[in-house]
């Protein structure tokens, strides 16, 4: 890995560094930290604890749209590192040898779609 990976990857739900925080946990395309992960552990505790059973509302409902537009770069940023690793897997594929057909049938596309998105422009 480049000496550099820590200034590019980030928690997929609160945006920080991998720098910035003392554990980061790895998903397929995604990352969360222990900061994140505490966060959903007290979550999940106080709904243990509540007697309600109201339905949730997205979390939208709760916002202003002015909250709304500055959560928008995150999840845009979250896309962005969900699709650079999305491609580094299909390359890593290809110096396999794996088939683009085989590729876009994993990804449910077509070979000429998977070729298409996945190519490398070098």
């Amino acid at each position: 890995m480049p000496d550099d990976w820590k200034d590019k990857i980030r928690c997929s739900f609160c945006h920080k560094k991998s720098a910035e925080v003392k554990k980061m946990i790895a998903g397929p395309g995604v990352h969360i930290c222990d900061q994140c992960i505490e966060l959903c552990n007290d979550i999940l505790a106080q709904e243990r604890l509540a007697t309600s059973t109201e339905p949730r509302l997205p979390m939208w409902e709760s916002m202003t749209e002015e909250q709304i537009l500055e959560h928008l770069p995150k999840i845009a940023a979250v896309q962005a590192q969900v699709d650079d690793n999305l491609r580094d897997w299909v390359a890593h594929l290809r110096t396999r040898d794996v088939s683009w057909e085989r590729i876009g049938v994993s990804l449910g596309m077509t070979r000429q779609s998977a070729w298409e998105r996945f190519r490398s422009e070098t």
